[in-house]
């Protein structure tokens, strides 16, 4: 896979997971709050700000009709789609404030268009990526109008099955952008463990030719560790300055505190994932001096045998290598060797 950027990151193998802190609709409605969640965001170490960018008319209908009431076990049931979607409105004349504010803060900025008019608004702003929310997978229209911008094109798949990503994936190419990355996630809130499939990112990554990475609705720092481990190139989660205040998304969004932590740790583990290499590092190299070779363990005279009980594997590592032990038995001593030589070529007839 290709390495994408995105304003001045560098995404792909050998550079660090691009981090996102998703404002969503976290700002409850108050322009201030948004202001410190930013902030917060960078104090975190959050590499991107990403809004949504949509209104409540573009993604649905003003209906009460019961295909439009939300159900199923979900945070949201009885409530209708244009309700829960008036909500969670982030103002556009916010965007550009905030976007200044991220910048200014070394940040990067971008957003999910839920229409073509966002798109447009988007594109007004520069912004350096767009990102598909997973229940816009299927509107091959929408993704089309945004990869045809020519920048990196980020999908989640949390409601897409293959053919879903499939055709998600062609319509970037059809337009000529290959910028892809699919995000693995799963569309359930606050998402279970036993639902999250990790295992499903290096298969997205072997099918579809694309980098991948993880929009995730757990709670924790555990499922992030292991996606960074698993090759993922962006990790996505909800940011909110505290849960208390309550709204829509709070339940599976991350505090600063939390949300520092899991920076801190998927950093350790990018440092712990090094390189694939099977040289030994400068310390383990000398670390060599403690691993086993053939000591003198007795006396021994000049012209003795050297036999098991005078002769053996112990530590430290500069004698002899213990894979010449059955060549050695049965020479002799050049001259007398005291207990606790290393034993050498020169030392034997």
């Amino acid at each position: 896979m290709s390495e994408i950027t995105i304003g001045s990151r560098k995404l792909g193998v050998g550079h660090p997971s691009f981090i996102i802190g998703e404002l969503s609709c976290n700002h409850n409605g108050d322009y201030q709050i948004a202001v410190d969640s930013v902030k917060a965001m960078h104090a975190a170490g959050v590499d991107c700000l990403k809004l949504q960018t949509a209104k409540p008319g573009s993604i649905t209908i003003d209906s009460k009709k019961s295909d439009f009431i939300i159900g199923g076990g979900t945070l949201w049931d009885n409530k209708s789609l244009f309700e829960l979607y008036t909500e969670v409105y982030t103002p556009w004349e916010w965007h550009k404030p905030l976007q200044e504010l991220a910048h200014s803060l070394g940040m990067e900025f971008f957003s999910s268009p839920f229409d073509h008019d966002a798109v447009e608004f988007l594109e007004d702003l520069n912004v350096p990526a767009y990102k598909i929310a997973s229940f816009e997978i299927t509107d091959i229209p929408l993704i089309e109008h945004a990869a045809s911008k020519g920048k990196p094109i980020i999908m989640s798949t949390g409601v897409a099955r293959e053919q879903d990503i499939r055709e998600a994936v062609e319509a970037c190419r059809r337009v000529g952008n290959e910028q892809i990355i699919l995000l693995k996630c799963t569309s359930s809130y606050p998402t279970p463990l036993e639902e999250v499939n990790l295992n499903t990112i290096p298969l997205l990554r072997e099918k579809f030719g694309v980098q991948v990475g993880l929009s995730d609705h757990t709670m924790g720092y555990i499922v992030p560790m292991g996606a960074v481990a698993m090759g993922a190139t962006l990790i996505e989660k909800h940011f909110i300055m505290d849960r208390s205040i309550g709204g829509p998304d709070s339940a599976f969004s991350m505090e600063p505190s939390e949300f520092e932590q899991m920076v801190k740790n998927v950093r350790d583990v990018e440092k712990a994932l090094g390189k694939a290499t099977l040289e030994l590092s400068e310390k383990s190299a000398k670390n060599r001096d403690f691993a086993r070779s053939l000591y003198i363990v007795n006396d021994i005279q000049s012209g003795e045998t050297l036999t098991r009980s005078n002769i053996r594997s112990i530590r430290p590592g500069f004698g002899l290598p213990p894979k010449h032990l059955n060549e050695i038995l049965g020479k002799t001593a050049k001259t007398n060797l005291e207990k606790g030589t290393p034993l050498s070529w020169d030392l034997i007839d």
